[in-house]
């Protein structure tokens, strides 16, 4: 058995399917994309790929249904989903996603049309795998697909531990061996013992804290906001076809961007660490209903707005306003005296959580910074948030 030095959970051993699915293209290409995208702008160290995090996944599956005994065939389905469960991915991640949905209407979850085009697919079957089935599972679907992606799934359990470890922040850490060994299958659904509410718990605080200051660091987002209008561009543009987008790499985007004249301006700000600066930075409480979790026509009608008032051009202007904060780890279930129970039910900590959630909740507004005062008082005056309650 073939095994692969791992920087979080040592030894990993492949098992043949395994290695062949790595062995393929699609499973390759992600090395070259980054896990953490932009966040590396603010941790240096954090250039991890989503090549090691799959094989993380995989070793945290791998030990999850060696602990519960499932059946062989289930076990193998489960093994080679958590592999693959990030093969959907375009360039940048996450950072990309929404626009890739917008184009394509599919979420990188959605693998089936993935593992029917490539090798991919032609591996499982020839391991005796339907490649419909590990895409149900990658969306969550199926036997215990939770575990694969649910509420607290070895997904999490890999990335938290695994980001953690790259930037240096120590918030991610979690007990996930004592997670995985209370695993227990009830009436075909995956819970934990009672006795793991705090380990649980531990989970939902070390995902709160990393979106504080890792997932959600204002300067990621900002890149991430650049990274999103200047890909709308290059799709509106046809200069790239939303399919082949989808399939690049980090380097190869940023390569695109750079060849086209409207975004080779991003290009070089993404590269080169010059990105735009806050105009508004504001909290939740100031902020409006109507303007929380803005629809993107709406936001880019609203970006006009705002750079019509400050008499500059339109690209100067970008609005970032996430939808309310959901921590869907609360919803995972406990085994209390032979019934399942959600572990909002037994945690007093998970509603000061979802508060604290609410808290790191911001609205931003991104400029040059040569133009940093006109939009702030632009944007405050049609966004109707005070300029001087956004820290």
């Amino acid at each position: 058995m073939t095994t692969v030095k791992d920087s979080v959970h040592d030894y990993i051993e492949l098992c043949p399917t395994a290695e062949a699915l790595l062995d393929t293209a699609a499973m390759q290409r992600l090395r070259y994309v980054r896990q953490l995208s932009t966040v590396q702008l603010v941790y240096p160290s954090a250039n991890h790929t989503r090549f090691e995090h799959s094989l993380g996944v995989y070793h945290l599956a791998s030990r999850a249904v060696d602990q519960l005994g499932l059946e062989a065939a289930l076990a193998d389905r489960l093994r080679a989903a958590a592999l693959v469960h990030d093969v959907g991915h375009g360039p940048f991640g996450h950072q990309t996603e929404a626009a890739i949905e917008r184009h394509l209407g599919r979420h990188h979850d959605e693998i089936e049309w993935l593992l029917a085009d490539t090798e991919l697919g032609g591996v499982l079957e020839d391991r005796g795998l339907d490649p419909r089935e590990i895409a149900a599972t990658v969306d969550g679907r199926g036997p215990l697909g939770e575990l694969v992606s649910g509420t607290l799934d070895v997904d999490r359990m890999d990335y938290l531990v695994r980001d953690a470890h790259h930037t240096g922040v120590p918030y991610g850490t979690i007990d996930h061996s004592r997670l995985l060994y209370a695993l227990r299958v009830v009436d075909g659904e995956l819970a934990l013992e009672d006795g793991t509410v705090a380990t649980a718990e531990s989970a939902l605080i070390a995902r709160t804290l990393m979106n504080a200051t890792v997932y959600r660091h204002h300067v990621s987002r900002i890149a991430g906001a650049m990274l999103d209008r200047a890909s709308e561009r290059l799709l509106v543009d046809d200069v790239v076809d939303p399919e082949a987008f989808a399939r690049l790499t980090d380097a190869e985007l940023l390569a695109a961007f750079e060849e086209h004249d409207p975004t080779a301006d991003f290009a070089t700000r993404i590269r080169e660490r010059d990105l735009y600066k806050r105009a508004l930075w504001a909290r939740r409480e100031t902020v409006p209903e109507d303007v929380v979790g803005l629809e993107y026509d709406r936001t880019r009608t609203v970006e006009r707005e705002i750079a019509d008032a400050a008499d500059v051009d339109s690209s100067a202007v970008i609005v970032d306003s996430p939808s309310e904060p959901t921590s869907p780890e609360s919803r995972a279930k406990i085994l209390v005296d032979g019934d399942v129970r959600r572990l909002e039910e037994r945690s007093a900590l998970v509603a000061g959580l979802d508060a604290c959630a609410r808290e790191v909740w911001r609205l931003g507004v991104y400029a040059p910074e040569e133009h940093i005062e006109d939009v702030r008082a632009a944007a405050s005056t049609i966004l109707a948030v005070e300029a001087d309650a956004t820290r």
